[in-house]
């Protein structure tokens, strides 16, 4: 072992990465100041592969080098270290503020080969422009926002830079304070996992009226622009300030994910809220003066219909029991009820959205020999429960015929009214609360 190894770059590692990441590894690397860091590869994809499989993976060869990955090994970890090996320090992204005049067709070419647009027409963030969209908050322009990472790398940016995205995507000034919200609350639009995940946008609040939302009538369809815009914009900022979004080197969802164009944006429609029950931020302890946006994580939402049971709940029940298992990993439960089912649901004994979820919670359950069949729960939660981890630990010890909650807690299961009132009709889907945020620290 070299002490320099111990004194300058800190615990000798060898890092193991799957084929697919190699590139993204090397650039990371290469960002933080250690270009020449060793890095071992070993085939893809992980999930899913049996464990001997995965043993045959270390005792073959890097599908990169062609070296044998255990030499590559014992070599990381021992192997004598160059100057160029102990060289350490982040690089510097130095990029100008503003970029020279042209024409509007090349311009438009410019963002799309430098790919900080979503290959939709934009809006050109000229400087006029920015400014007036700046008016529509009272902080600096040069304010640090936040840092987001939807990619390799942590970028941090100013209110300034979430006003050009927002120019681009075709907001108005009035939008700002969500716009910046969504900035802020450091959760990217676009996800770096191999999964093909999606995000879900609900504002309520007083703000849903004042920038015009749709909380009605086609209030999921490309229909208004506020709806529409708030999501676009979610994905360049993403982009743009969060370093993702390009494929096979800071983007791998295998299929992609058709709500990543806009995500799925919309206002809760608390005006037709029944009697009893709460908007969606007030349940989460905001007042119902105080505006807030809330962003989920999954895949989509599916389209249901109570055609053959014989009530809402018989059929939101049948629905429930299709989503993943939430105790797998982080997954939960998203209910878009129009109001026709809001109050259907009332009239068949829940007062409340939180009896709703509750019930659910309740019953829909699963075997633990369905929930250990789910290649997530092969992956994450075996593993943990093997290393004593709590409920898994216990599940492993049980019969396979234990019956055990779909969802790890009620408060997984959300329930949001969003809908015109023409027929009863309601969707479902996996998307799980990552967090709600205060909009009116923004305006």
């Amino acid at each position: 072992m070299h002490c320099t190894t111990l004194e300058k770059m800190g615990i000798p590692s060898a890092p193991i990465e799957a084929e697919v990441f190699h590139n993204l590894g090397k650039m990371y690397a290469g960002l933080v100041g250690m270009p020449n860091h060793r890095i071992i590869t070993v085939p893809h994809p992980i999930s899913r592969t049996p464990a001997a499989a995965c043993r045959d993976y270390i005792n073959g060869v890097d599908p990169v080098t062609g070296k044998g990955v255990v030499d590559e090994i014992v070599d990381a970890l021992t192997g004598p270290l160059s100057a160029e090996d102990m060289r350490s320090g982040s690089q510097e992204r130095l990029e100008p503020r503003l970029i020279g005049p042209d024409t509007e067709e090349n311009l438009q070419q410019l963002f799309i080969d430098n790919k900080w647009t979503d290959f939709l027409p934009i809006f050109l963030p000229t400087e006029e422009r920015v400014e007036i969209m700046l008016s529509g908050t009272s902080h600096d322009p040069d304010e640090i926002v936040g840092e987001l990472r939807s990619g390799y790398e942590a970028l941090t940016f100013t209110v300034r830079d979430v006003a050009a995205n927002a120019v681009m995507a075709g907001a108005k000034p009035e939008y700002m304070p969500v716009i910046l919200t969504i900035a802020a609350c450091g959760v990217p639009a676009i996800s770096t996992s191999t999964q093909s995940f999606g995000r879900m946008i609900v504002i309520n609040g007083p703000i849903r009226k004042e920038i015009g939302m749709n909380s009605g009538t086609g209030a999921l369809s490309p229909m208004n622009r506020a709806n529409s815009v708030l999501g676009r914009v979610a994905t360049l900022i993403s982009i743009n300030l969060g370093a993702g979004g390009i494929p096979d080197h800071s983007y791998y969802g295998s299929q992609g994910n058709v709500t990543n164009y806009s995500n799925v944006t919309f206002a809760e429609n608390e005006e037709w809220l029944p009697e009893g029950w709460k908007p969606f931020h007030v349940q989460l302890g905001y007042e119902a003066e105080e505006s807030a946006m809330s962003i989920f994580h999954g895949y989509s939402v599916f389209h249901w219909k109570d055609t053959f049971e014989k009530s809402k709940i018989d059929s939101i029940l049948n629905m429930s029991r299709r989503i993943l298992p939430s105790a797998a990993y982080k997954s939960g439960l998203s209910l878009l009820l129009d109001p026709v089912v809001a109050r259907d649901l009332v009239n068949e004994g829940f007062k409340t959205k939180e009896s709703l979820s509750k019930y659910i919670y309740e019953n829909t359950k699963l075997t633990l020999g369905e929930f250990w069949q789910y290649h997530l729960v092969t992956g994450f939660s075996f593993p943990m429960g093997q290393k004593g981890i709590e409920p898994y630990a216990t599940w492993l010890t049980m019969p396979e015929e234990t019956l055990i909650t779909r969802y790890r807690v009620p408060e997984e299961i959300s329930v949001l009214v969003v809908g015109g009132r023409m027929n009863d009709f309601w969707q479902a889907g996996d998307f799980h609360l990552i967090g709600s945020f205060c909009v009116d620290e923004w305006r």
